[in-house]
């Protein structure tokens, strides 16, 4: 009962986080897959860096267990595709799409129907994908700081200054 506690408080939380940052808003979705504005942008890294930091913490102090999945060029390929061809068309991703629905606007139903018929449909073609294209490029159980060979939290903090050289350039252009 607790992990479920912790799951509706971080949710409501990331939600808040979301709605007070705009990043559920159709014209922020639509200007960042145009490139004109960062805003959605400058919040995923934001939440990828504190994710970093926040897991490998917990790791530390035995606290977490990592649990990796395989690398495999073809399934993250594929997903992508469909990922970004479903965020184009309907102009959220799922999260947005449910903090939209959130907020009364219903045009974010439609992303979550897209996403329950394209499950259905991932579904129905999980057998010939299982045996293709899911065994494409198949890299095994790897992370960035065992192929570079150094201590994780260089790397968080590599990317972290990176991210903050990436949020200056956006700002000073205006992004």
């Amino acid at each position: 009962m607790n992990e479920l506690l912790t799951g509706v408080v971080t949710g409501i939380l990331f939600g808040f986080l979301m709605q007070k940052a705009q990043v559920i808003r159709y014209d922020r979705q639509l200007a960042a897959l145009r490139l004109k504005d960062m805003t959605i942008v400058k919040f995923m890294l934001t939440t990828i860096l504190v994710a970093m930091v926040g897991i490998y913490l917990l790791f530390d102090l035995g606290l977490v267990k990592l649990s990796l999945k395989p690398t495999i060029l073809g399934a993250n390929i594929l997903g992508g595709l469909i990922f970004g061809i479903g965020w184009g068309i309907v102009g959220y991703c799922p999260a947005t799409a449910m903090g939209a629905i959130g907020e009364g606007r219903y045009d974010g139903l439609f992303a979550v129907l897209g996403m329950i018929l394209g499950a259905g449909i991932y579904a129905e073609a999980f057998p010939f994908m299982n045996a293709t294209v899911l065994t494409w490029g198949d890299f095994g159980k790897i992370t960035l700081y065992g192929i570079l060979g150094i201590h994780h939290w260089i790397v968080i903090f590599i990317l972290a200054a990176a991210f903050i050289g990436l949020f200056r350039w956006f700002e000073r252009k205006g992004l």
